[in-house]
């Protein structure tokens, strides 16, 4: 049985613990408000996007155009979104579980990778990562996915990649947080198409080239402000996991402390009395 100074150190030590995850709990709380107001108001619009955008394409004419047919080459280029700090849970590790069990062959895919922890789950899983954005999941700001949507663009009308998802986590609430891999390109357009009729000026042409980059950067937004969100709400419930599991330990603790205390008393108790007798 362990001593009683070695009961009273481990359970200042997880005391001291216990503190760290109370405050890291109470950070997490106040920005997932903050990151949750940010997901919900542009949800909408993201959604309202996504859909406008698909129903243009499943409407107009636009033949053999890469957008829509592809351009032949089988890489998949998937941007994962991803945190830069652990102490989230499952969160990060989903992400990865998410994208192996996708059913894509790995030497086909090509990762841009959105956080630190993606980058270092991806890999240890011997993912081919070609580019690393960490910087845009702190502070998420819609230039930033412009930035990342380009690049992505160029690299998909340059043949290096066939295909474009993304790969992140959606908000519902607070204790509930969805992995979800999303299409970007090519676009699916088995959407029915609207009755009314659709005019695009200068050309279709031309106004496909304006309307897919902003698409982008929408859905690209969209996903890193509900990735804060989850990561957020994600951490706050680890942190109180873990605060309450360090009571239950602390409590435990004490009743072991309080035995080893007592069981101390009656060792004394015991030698004085047989000393007495001894003596007497």
């Amino acid at each position: 049985m362990a001593s009683m100074r070695e009961i009273k150190r481990r359970r200042n030590s997880i005391q001291s613990t216990q503190q760290i995850t109370k405050a890291m709990k109470l950070v997490s709380t106040v920005k997932l408000q903050r990151a949750r107001a940010n997901a919900e108001s542009a949800k909408a619009y993201f959604q309202y996007m996504y859909k406008t955008i698909h129903s243009i394409f499943a409407k107009v004419e636009l033949g053999n155009h890469p957008y829509i047919q592809g351009n032949g080459s089988k890489k998949i280029g998937i941007v994962t979104v991803t945190s830069n700090r652990g102490l989230a849970g499952g969160y990060n590790a989903n992400i990865v579980r998410l994208v192996e069990k996708s059913g894509f062959v790995k030497e086909d895919v090509c990762i841009y990778a959105v956080g630190r922890k993606g980058v270092e789950g991806f890999a240890r899983k011997g993912y081919e990562i070609v580019a690393e954005y960490s910087d845009m999941i702190d502070e998420p700001q819609f230039t930033d996915a412009r930035h990342l949507g380009n690049e992505i663009i160029k690299d998909y009308m340059q043949g290096e990649i066939g295909e474009v998802y993304v790969a992140y986590t959606e908000f519902k609430n607070t204790v509930s947080h969805i992995p979800k891999l999303v299409k970007i390109l090519p676009m699916e357009t088995e959407m029915e198409a609207e009755s009314s009729p659709m005019i695009l000026e200068p050309s279709e042409e031309e106004a496909i080239k304006l309307l897919v980059p902003k698409y982008v950067a929408s859905i690209l937004y969209g996903a890193f402000v509900e990735a804060v969100a989850s990561e957020n709400g994600a951490r706050m419930q680890a942190m109180d996991s873990a605060t309450n599991n360090a009571e239950e330990i602390i409590n435990d603790l004490e009743l072991k402390y309080n035995r080893a205390r007592q069981g101390a008393i009656t060792q004394e108790l015991t030698e004085i009395i047989a000393g007495a007798e001894a003596i007497g």
